[in-house]
């Protein structure tokens, strides 16, 4: 008998906790409630979560939002999840209550900071406070302002004829001449990250090597480490395999970093003794080290700390380093992969841009330079309505609330999780029309989408770079390569579709969520080889 009465008090009290607190958070200030949702058993339902990533759960979400709303909550390991997908929402929580959303959950708690603690810092994960100032003001100052970004005008024209190259070859060596492209967009995008990281222009084999070991990383940290996310005291003990393993990846990185990070220490010791160098633009697109790097400047950092100011650790800088690699590399091909499907599927605007581009441009010049994408509005327009149809990736990084928020009639409480549904917003068909047709003059003056302002900062239409004070840093650079690279694609192609190998628009959850149906297309050279 007594027995049987702990288990129903074991089972009811939970409910009853949580009915309480529901209650309590609908008398909260005025009105607001926590965003509805299915109701969840502490630990159970946290288990049962955790067995899904955001990518699994999205089909999910859209069905809950039918039923609740475009803000709905879930209990997806030990702390509350909110899923946003209503654009003014959104801008109340990221814009109008920015800092009290502009926290992260604690490095230490996940992934990399499982194993290394805060030398896994890194810019998008580290927490709202002076070291994320210090290290975000740096990345945007001193390696992705526009000044910076052009000392890498030689690299971008070396990636692009990198590119063309491989292009040609895979259209020359494939059945029917038809020619994957994705691999290219990946190697060429992240050829271009590595020179802007470490300030050398490497060979293909060194490129690769490192691009190895960012992905195994990655691999491991997305399929191996989400387990830890549940009372990590005892999971790291009945785990210690795959953490043994997760050191074991981490060590690879840093033995392929640290030569390039010390070559950057040795090279800007030598200037100081010689006296100081100003990094100048270099139009000599053979340049093999450049001037400036991301390293660089993290050579220069002083962190606080308890005990004053220090210089990176070495495991801070490959974590900081690894970071800039990731965030450049798949986001920006996925986009390139999105946008010249659609190009390729609807030859009409395709032609419409080769248009502008032969009308801007000199026949004879070797490429669309950036300062002539200055004055074509229809390739912004293309990369503008790719985002916003395709954004590489379909949620930003979790914001945590640092305190009771409210937005929009809804209480976020504290230290909860709140994520938001890139794609979702992009795709309203109460705020865009025909929202899955892909349609570039929607951005030109007298489209819906005219006038737009990505950051968000005004509104929220469309956020594939997130919005407010954790805005993607690399917004401007990004833009700029994907405006670049498509312009000289179809100025050095023409891109056609396979007969019998439609482009197929099916979407898979990867690091981003690319094709399913990876692209391949029929490449026509419009211009001699520049190789």
């Amino acid at each position: 008998m007594e027995t049987w009465l702990l288990l129903l008090v074991a089972l009811l009290l939970p409910v009853v906790l949580l009915l309480a607190r529901r209650g309590a958070s609908e008398a909260h200030g005025r009105g607001a409630r926590i965003p509805p949702g299915p109701m969840a058993v502490p630990v159970l339902g946290s288990l049962l979560w955790l067995r899904y990533s955001l990518a699994d759960v999205e089909p999910l979400l859209r069905r809950l939002m039918a039923r609740h709303g475009p803000v709905v909550s879930l209990r997806m390991g030990p702390v509350l999840s909110v899923f946003v997908a209503d654009r003014r929402v959104a801008h109340a929580a990221l814009v109008a209550r920015g800092a009290a959303l502009a926290d992260r959950q604690d490095e230490a708690t996940r992934g990399l900071g499982l194993l290394l603690g805060e030398r896994a810092r890194t810019i998008s994960g580290a927490g709202y406070g002076p070291a994320w100032r210090l290290l975000r003001r740096n990345l945007v100052s001193e390696t992705l302002h526009p000044s910076r970004v052009r000392l890498f005008a030689p690299a971008r024209a070396w990636v692009r004829r990198v590119l063309a190259d491989k292009l040609r070859r895979e259209e020359q060596s494939s059945e029917a001449a038809a020619a994957p492209v994705m691999e290219a967009f990946r190697y060429a995008m992240f050829c271009l990250l590595v020179l802007m990281c470490f300030g050398e222009r490497l060979d293909e084999a060194a490129v690769r090597a490192i691009g190895a070991a960012q992905r195994d990383w990655l691999l491991f940290a997305a399929r191996k480490m989400g387990v830890f996310a549940f009372c990590p005291a005892v999971t790291k003990r009945l785990f210690r395999g795959r953490l043994e393993m997760g050191l074991a990846l981490r060590q690879r990185q840093k033995e392929l970093f640290m030569p390039l990070i010390d070559a950057r220490r040795d090279r800007k010791k030598k200037q100081t003794d010689r006296g100081s160098v100003v990094p100048s633009e270099d139009t000599n697109t053979s340049t093999t080290t450049f001037e400036h790097s991301y390293v660089d400047t993290l050579l220069d950092i002083m962190l606080p700390d308890d005990e004053g100011d220090r210089a990176l650790a070495d495991d801070e800088m490959v974590s900081l380093c690894s970071e800039f690699l990731n965030a450049g590399t798949d986001t920006t091909s996925t986009a390139l992969e999105w946008i010249m499907a659609e190009l390729v599927k609807n030859p009409r605007i395709q032609e419409k841009l080769y248009n502008e581009i032969t009308k801007t441009t000199s026949g004879a010049a070797e490429e669309v330079t950036e300062e002539e994408l200055q004055s074509m509005p229809y390739i912004k327009a293309v990369v503008l309505e790719g985002l916003r149809k395709h954004p590489p990736g379909h949620f930003v990084l979790p914001h945590r609330a640092s305190e009771d928020v409210e937005a929009g009639g809804y209480l976020f409480p504290k230290g909860a999780m709140v994520n938001f549904m890139v794609a979702e917003m992009g795709r309203d068909e109460r705020e865009w029309e025909r929202p899955m047709e892909f349609a570039p003059e929607r951005f030109l003056p007298g489209g819906d989408g005219e006038g737009v302002d990505v950051t968000g900062s005004r509104e929220i239409r469309m956020m594939p770079f997130g919005a407010g004070r954790r805005i993607c840093a690399g917004l401007g650079v990004a833009m700029l390569h994907l405006e670049y690279f498509v312009a000289n694609l179809v100025r050095e192609f023409e891109w056609k579709e396979v007969p019998g190998d439609e482009v197929d628009f099916a979407e898979r959850p990867e690091f981003t969520v690319v094709m399913a149906k990876p692209l391949r297309a029929r490449l026509v050279s419009r211009i001699r080889n520049s190789s």
